[in-house]
């Protein structure tokens, strides 16, 4: 009895359609399979724009039209204790898309039952994983069937499947491997002024880090093309997927692109950690993909600010010793350590900038490329 009830609350959590209704007890009582039942479009949708600013049509879709689905296309949704809207968030994306793949991150709750009854694929990992293996494993399955496109979706209910389209399309057209649903193209979407300014602080970091420019790096709405899913051979754990993502793609040549889009904030459970851990566990993921990919930045430019700063302790010491004819202990012991210190950094950058340019080289070689 307390499953069919979360059954019921999860695939009418955004909608208030009777058909769901009979949908839900027509499939929990008789085991009927009625995946086609129509559910209550979404409120209309205007003023977005892919970067090409052509897909007008989209938004002139009959409210209560069937929507031409995308062919080859697959949604690929990570979701952890999301029985809520996990539902609804299947139902509205098989009306775009033939197949989507909802990977459980090890939830403790229906998620994996909610999400099967309104016909996505799922894949149950054993435990929770975190983000990023989950949602490698959803789209390396995804490739595994030989989509041309996989769509990313959180599992949360922020994004909004009716623009499953305009994402895709510069995959679809072959105008890009990756495509980034950003909240900061164009309005602001209502986006809260704490994220605004974390978000912009990790975008920075990730620029630095992927020499890719990005109006939204930590965005989960995102399609990647055939090439793209050909080149998942990385690794990453948790949040820091969209990161590393991007810095792996930007690597291997791949086209990356962004296009508008909205989000709600409203929903059951907007986020799994405290904001605060959340952003410092991205933040630090983000250093370490400076650290890997540009360590003459990472290591090089603290290394000089510290032997600038011993040098300039240096000088006071010695100042005051030769007007005072006494030695100033701890100001000199503070600028040797700082110049010592300096140089270990500036040494180690320059090592590690070394080893990433050759093993770039390596990888050019062994890939046939010439520059």
């Amino acid at each position: 009895m307390r499953g069919n009830v979360n059954f019921r609350r999860a695939l009418i959590y955004f909608t208030s359609n009777n058909e769901i209704l009979k949908y839900l007890n027509s499939k929990i009582s008789t085991g009927t399979d009625a995946l086609n039942t129509l559910i209550q479009p979404e409120e209309h949708f205007s003023g977005v724009h892919t970067m090409e600013h052509d897909n007008e049509h989209l938004e002139q879709q009959p409210s209560l039209a069937q929507p031409e689905k995308l062919p080859g296309v697959i949604v690929v949704i990570p979701a952890y204790n999301e029985e809520l809207v996990i539902g609804s968030i299947v139902l509205k994306s098989l009306r775009l898309v033939e197949k989507v793949i909802v990977v459980d991150d090890g939830s403790t709750d229906y998620t994996s039952d909610v999400a099967r009854l309104a016909g996505s694929e799922v894949i149950r990992l054993p435990e929770n994983m975190g983000k990023a293996h989950a949602l490698l494993a959803g789209l390396n399955r995804a490739r595994a069937l030989g989509c041309t496109a996989a769509v990313t979706l959180d599992g949360d209910g922020q994004h909004k499947t009716r623009e499953i389209p305009i994402v895709a399309k510069p995959v679809l057209d072959g105008k890009a491997d990756l495509v980034i649903g950003s909240r900061f193209l164009g309005k602001t979407n209502g986006v809260p002024a704490h994220r605004r300014v974390g978000q912009k602080t990790l975008d920075l970091f990730t620029t630095i880090g992927s020499r890719q420019a990005c109006t939204d790096s930590q965005s989960g709405f995102r399609a990647l093309s055939k090439k793209a899913l050909e080149n998942l051979d990385f690794t990453s754990y948790g949040y820091g997927i969209e990161s590393d993502m991007i810095s792996h793609f930007a690597e291997r040549g791949l086209v990356i692109a962004e296009v508008p889009i909205t989000v709600r904030y409203e929903v059951p459970k907007s986020h799994k950690k405290n904001f605060i851990s959340h952003g410092l566990g991205v933040f630090a993921g983000v250093i370490n993909l400076i650290s890997y990919k540009r360590p003459l930045l990472a290591f090089g430019i603290p290394g000089f600010v510290f032997f600038v700063i011993g040098l300039v302790a240096s000088f006071y010491a010695f100042t005051e010793y030769y007007v005072t004819s006494k030695f100033p202990f701890t100001l000199s012991m503070l600028s040797v350590a700082l110049l010592i210190l300096g140089l270990l950094l500036i040494i180690a950058g320059l090592i590690l900038n070394a080893l990433v340019v050759i093993v770039a080289k390596d990888r050019m070689a062994e890939n046939g490329i010439k520059k």
